[in-house]
């Protein structure tokens, strides 16, 4: 079934941006790495767009928790591109309460001006938005609790591809 949602999100992403000429895909570190790189690797080897421009975005210090006692630890950010004048697809594995967004809109000033950002997540988590933040393209909705977790589970890192509702 999750070979079945990246496709889906490959084709409409194709639908949106045709030649991704003007199109960055920016992964938001960690998760959203897996995501970003198994969408390009769908675009250019299934679908054969050439050029596809891929990026991964820490937003660790500009996250609204960064300084509440826990200690977080950074990821690399990897943007070899420009952004300004582009469109913009943030690219994460699962959208909760949309904080996560604002702070990578946030870090992403820091590469310049885009015409415009779009939202790509594999499950949507539609209860527990804290932001009015929406994505452009869900792989899923998810209808979960706040005592409920979605843990998104990827061959490169666990052996397999799921996702799973887990009781806290």
């Amino acid at each position: 079934e999750v070979s079945i949602i990246l496709h889906r999100l490959a084709c409409q992403l194709i639908e949106n941006h045709l030649d991704f000429s003007q199109t960055v895909l920016i992964g938001i570190q960690p998760r959203g790495s897996y995501l970003a790189k198994r969408l390009q690797q769908i675009l250019t080897e299934e679908y054969k767009i050439q050029n596809i421009q891929l990026g991964f975005l820490d937003i660790t210090f500009f996250r609204d928790d960064f300084r509440r006692g826990e200690t977080l630890e950074a990821n690399k950010t990897q943007i070899d591109f420009l952004v300004e004048n582009k469109k913009v697809i943030f690219i994460d594995d699962v959208l909760y309460t949309g904080r996560s967004i604002n702070a990578a809109l946030q870090a992403l000033q820091s590469f310049g001006r885009p015409t415009e950002v779009e939202l790509l997540v594999l499950i949507d988590r539609r209860f527990s938005r804290h932001l009015p933040i929406q994505p452009d393209y869900r792989g899923r909705q998810v209808d979960a609790i706040n005592n409920e977790k979605v843990v998104v589970k990827w061959e490169e890192t666990h052996g397999e591809d799921s996702v799973e509702l887990i009781t806290k």
